[in-house]
């Protein structure tokens, strides 16, 4: 007798790096379809976004945590409660990519899974004259060392914003239907951009 193997119908996932790197960025980029040049300082923000894909309810709670390491207990908790983990670091701050492999160690002691899905984001690829970050060396360190995914993007030219999240998605094992779900979400929002929909938002990562 076969077992089926049941797919989540919620996960989390959790977007960490240094400050500015742009993980509010992408975040903002993939729910409103919004750039905002200006920096954001965030400490936790948690946004919500729920699909119903074939009858079935599907919700996906994005994260978004402070770049500061003033809140290492915050941060254990998020890192917890995280199906799957979005490292965002820019191609122009060579010390971001540092905080970038101290943040998968963190994750795999807390997970104690070295399989916990990782995807590594290279971001500010608009800034490519001011790269200080080798996108092959980061590949080679990703890929093989690590065997994470890697993927560069921008927020600010919209560029492979959609993969980080379809990766993320996709390594938390959710139901494959999801992926032309992702490319109509942005469908439920008014287009009037003076105008822009409220996020879900919580100060806590402690909601289950």
């Amino acid at each position: 007798m076969s077992l089926e193997v049941k797919e989540k119908t919620e996960v989390r996932l959790v977007f960490l790096g240094a400050a500015g790197v742009g993980k509010t960025a992408l975040i903002r980029r993939f729910l409103q379809d919004k750039f905002e040049p200006k920096h954001q300082y965030t400490v936790e923000e948690l946004h919500s976004k729920e699909y119903d894909i074939g009858g079935a309810k599907v919700t996906i709670h994005i994260m978004d945590t402070s770049g500061s390491y003033s809140f290492p207990a915050m941060r254990k908790l998020c890192i917890q409660n995280g199906n799957a983990f979005a490292l965002v670091y820019a191609i122009d701050d060579s010390d971001s990519l540092k905080a970038v492999k101290s943040l998968r160690d963190e994750i795999l002691e807390v997970k104690e899974d070295k399989f916990t899905p990782i995807v590594v984001v290279g971001n500010k690829t608009d800034k490519h004259g001011e790269r200080t970050v080798s996108r092959q060396d980061v590949f080679s360190t990703v890929k093989l060392d690590w065997n994470n995914s890697f993927l560069e993007t921008s927020a600010k030219e919209n560029n492979n914003v959609l993969e980080v999240f379809k990766l993320l998605l996709q390594q938390a094992n959710l139901p494959s239907r999801l992926s032309p779900a992702l490319r109509r979400h942005r469908e439920t929002f008014p287009k009037d951009c003076n105008n822009p929909p409220p996020m879900n938002k919580t100060n806590s990562c402690l909601i289950t």
